[in-house]
């Protein structure tokens, strides 16, 4: 089955790029996806994260302000939440730059991953802005069946989402 391909939804650097992928949506069961961890090792990541509310965080890369910003930001809101919530961001910084970046930045709540090898997150959450490479800047919260319960694609990718939105979707997925 081809993937699809959409123009016109985002620009990068005041270029239009193309879309790889169809957007999720809530209420639909979320595609696994295999990612790189730090260490280089690949990861089914919603093995990695089993029985747990994900915060899924698709960021162009963690050495831009605005993702620098918003991965600090949900590392510290992680020492708030339940160990019941994982919160991930996938960039496609190569995993040595997600652990140099993740050392000089103190984030170690948050699982920093990997979609450089074969963009499989960016295609399967339409994300992966074409001409670029890089993600497009979303946030999804995922239930402990996989049910999406919250999805934002920012307009714009230097927007930074919502975040009392998202943790209050994530407290809410776990029933709390």
């Amino acid at each position: 089955m081809a993937i699809k391909k959409r123009a016109g939804l985002i620009k990068y650097s005041g270029q239009e790029q193309t879309v790889v992928g169809d957007d999720i949506v809530v209420g639909q069961k979320a595609p696994d996806f295999a990612v790189q961890k730090n260490d280089w090792s690949m990861s089914k990541a919603f093995k990695e994260t089993k029985r747990k509310v994900r915060i899924i965080a698709s960021v162009p890369s963690l050495d831009t302000a605005t993702c620098d910003r918003e991965t600090r930001r949900f590392n510290e809101e992680a020492a708030n939440l339940s160990k019941d919530i994982a919160i991930m961001v996938v960039s496609m910084d190569l995993p040595v730059a997600q652990k140099r970046w993740c050392g000089a930045a103190g984030v170690e709540q948050v699982m920093t991953v990997s979609d450089v090898n074969k963009a499989d997150f960016g295609k399967k959450y339409g994300t992966l802005m074409e001409e670029v490479r890089l993600l497009r800047r979303a946030v999804f919260v995922v239930d402990k069946k996989r049910i999406v319960k919250y999805v934002a694609y920012m307009p714009i990718n230097g927007d930074e989402p919502n975040y009392e939105e998202v943790l209050a979707a994530a407290k809410e997925a776990l029933g709390k």
